[in-house]
């Protein structure tokens, strides 16, 4: 189980009584997730997730807190962060900064078919206009001036091969972030870490229904076309490949345009950010294998998937947006 941090149900019961979310009922620790430590906590009031965080400090939080408090209030299908007695949403147990959110319905669906594709993707719309009058802006801190600092730490791991790829692209990616193309591609806050694992469906594999999207602690603003590069480089593709799936990225991309149409910039931009999208991921993947922290207790993902991922962008032309 990932639990950097043990709580207790003494801790818990003191932590509710600065909040009117009822009493302790149950706590039991989450073992996906290798960022934070989190708690299924079951109360007299509900069900929600406690979040310690281990990475993230105080002065990052309250974009991430806020943003999904903002997304809830709008009706987008997120965990709410709960408020405490004194108006705040984000406080502190052993030392750690923490929240208490709603949780969600349902569960992850690891072999998403078209119908679970296009909800994620009209649901992904939903939420990028939901945000658009969020007032705290926060980059994304995985987006280019991340690898621009990272990649150099992990090319001794690499081979010639490798080495000139990541090279190439991060100096394709660098440049291209300086045109007026992708200057006026439209931004805001972005997920950017969509993954399937951080959706949950409710209903049948035949007629899912949305639970919800999780995990926005790797969001910022950031153009919302990267956080669909992010998504469908994950959702649609053939597991071992990397290859489109082609109706699943039809239906992704159509769901998400007929509550967000796409710009002619988007489409002129999409053959790049879907690198983009897997190059950011290659690096992350090949620092927590390479690099890893002390206190990770997960096996690092195999950072080939994403190396993979990114030579078939390169070599291929993706359907295009509609």
């Amino acid at each position: 189980m990932v639990v950097f941090t043990p709580v207790s149900d003494i801790d818990a019961r003191e932590l509710l009584k600065r909040y009117d979310l009822g009493d302790v009922v149950s706590l039991r620790g989450i073992t996906a997730g290798i960022e934070n430590t989190n708690y299924f906590l079951s109360t007299t009031r509900g069900e929600y997730v406690l979040t310690l965080f281990e990475v993230l400090t105080q002065d990052q939080l309250p974009f991430y807190i806020e943003l999904m408090h903002h997304l809830a209030g709008k009706g987008i299908p997120v965990p709410e962060p709960q408020t405490m007695h004194d108006g705040s949403r984000l406080t502190v147990l052993h030392d750690k900064p923490c929240a208490i959110v709603t949780r969600l319905s349902g569960g992850y669906e690891p072999s998403p078919g078209p119908a679970h594709c296009a909800l994620a993707g009209e649901t992904l719309a939903r939420a990028h206009l939901a945000g658009q009058d969020f007032a705290i802006v926060q980059p994304n801190l995985r987006g280019l001036s991340w690898w621009q600092d990272t990649i150099p730490k992990v090319l001794p791991f690499l081979s010639p091969a490798q080495s000139s790829l990541i090279r190439q692209t991060l100096d394709e990616q660098t440049r291209y972030a300086d045109t007026d193309t992708y200057r006026s591609l439209p931004s805001g806050p972005a997920h950017c870490d969509l993954f399937r694992d951080n959706v949950l469906f409710d209903g049948t594999f035949e007629m899912p229904r949305m639970g919800g999207f999780i995990d926005f602690y790797f969001a910022g603003c950031d153009t919302w076309l990267f956080d669909v590069a992010v998504s469908v480089n994950d959702w649609c593709i053939e597991r071992n490949s990397g290859v489109f799936e082609a109706d699943k990225l039809a239906a992704w991309l159509n769901a998400y345009a007929a509550v967000r149409p796409f710009t002619a910039a988007e489409r002129q931009a999409w053959p790049v950010l879907l690198q983009a999208a897997a190059l950011r991921f290659w690096v992350s993947r090949l620092y927590d294998y390479f690099l890893p922290r002390p206190a990770q207790t997960l096996k690092p993902h195999d950072p080939r998937h994403f190396e993979r991922i990114l030579l078939e962008r390169r070599k291929a032309v993706a359907l295009a947006l509609p």
